[in-house]
């Protein structure tokens, strides 16, 4: 999808749905993108369906590189808290036509995959001291 026709989904979709900042849809985008070409990678050029958890693990990745110490502040702003945050979003793209699905593919699929707060603090958190 185009940039342009991007932002014009994400402006739709904020009209009807407040409850995320349009940065969690670009970012849900991105991950996406991010997620995709890294399995792509590891597929030997491939590129697949990515499924729900595959997403959230790159999601993770990327957010985490993108902005690090900062990530956890950042997607709490933008109203995104829990996994399922991330498939709302996911799900709101397939709605306006954004995203594809497979029939397999469902909501629960982005359910309780890991914890926000500790998946985006804990890899800047100070380590102990062994020994």
């Amino acid at each position: 999808m185009q940039p342009i026709q991007l932002e014009q989904a994400i402006s739709e979709i904020i009209q009807k749905e407040t409850r995320f900042e349009p940065g969690a849809y670009f970012l849900v985008r991105e991950a996406l993108d991010f997620t995709v070409d890294r399995l792509a990678v590891e597929d030997g050029g491939e590129k697949r369906h990515v499924t729900g958890p595959e997403l959230l693990e790159g999601f993770r990745e990327f957010t985490l590189k993108e902005y690090g110490p900062m990530s956890a502040t950042l997607l709490d702003d933008w109203g995104l808290q829990k996994c399922e945050d991330v498939g709302r979003i996911v799900f709101l793209f397939i709605e306006n036509g954004v995203f594809g699905k497979q029939d397999s593919d469902t909501i629960e699929d982005f359910s309780n995959i890991y914890e926000f707060e500790t998946a985006f603090s804990e890899p800047f958190l100070p380590r102990k001291q062994v020994g």
